[in-house]
């Protein structure tokens, strides 16, 4: 059984995700939510496998919110499923960590199949979701430098400062703060705060004692 978790400000959308999902024997829907907090905080209680999460929600938003979610729950996989196709839209939230986005407009068959892959490690994507990142990769490149906004919150994780802390300091939202470093984590291909200092002080980008 995979416990999937819904996550969209309109409660309309919700009902009709867990109507779609009803008829698959082995997805269950172990819970709600209307905003990013309540995302973190039923993702906590009930350990879904996979959240379903929308990408526009007043205040913090479906990226942000995705950041957050995986800042405490490294092992949660989480698919944006939106109205949504901008690249903006497409690339913050691949860079928060989404293992799928798909579109609003998807079959129930596409849906159940994107939850079971994103469950076992794979990521989904919506064919012109999956065509607009191959073309900005061959455009630009594939992203590995740090921004510099991810180098200064590195620079202070190696002070010893919490997510909270570093908030205060740059005048930033904690939740902004997680973001930045899951960013960082992906470009220097490490999970963890302390092997990103430790990997961008080996490889120069940090210098030690900074």
């Amino acid at each position: 059984m995979i416990k999937v978790l819904l996550v969209d400000d309109h409660p309309v959308v919700r009902e009709g995700l867990r109507g779609m999902l009803a008829p698959e024997a082995d997805l269950e829907v172990v819970g709600e939510a209307g905003s990013a907090a309540e995302a973190v905080a039923a993702t906590l209680l009930n350990r879904p496998e996979v959240v379903l999460m929308d990408l526009r929600m007043p205040g913090t938003d479906g990226a942000d919110a995705t950041a957050m979610i995986l800042a405490e729950s490294p092992g949660t996989r989480v698919v944006v499923v939106t109205t949504y196709e901008t690249d903006a839209d497409i690339l913050r939230a691949v860079a928060a960590g989404a293992a799928g986005y798909l579109l609003k407009d998807c079959t129930r068959q596409e849906l159940a199949h994107a939850i079971r892959a994103a469950a076992r490690g794979e990521t989904v994507l919506a064919p012109t979701v999956a065509a607009k990142l191959v073309s900005r990769i061959r455009t630009t490149g594939p992203t590995t430098a740090l921004s510099a906004r991810e180098l200064e919150v590195l620079r202070l994780v190696a002070t010893g400062l919490t997510n909270a802390e570093i908030g205060r300091e740059l005048l930033i939202s904690e939740a902004t703060v997680k973001t930045h470093l899951l960013r960082a984590f992906g470009k220097l291909g490490v999970t963890d705060r302390t092997a990103a200092v430790t990997t961008a002080m080996e490889r120069g980008i940090l210098a030690p004692g900074r």
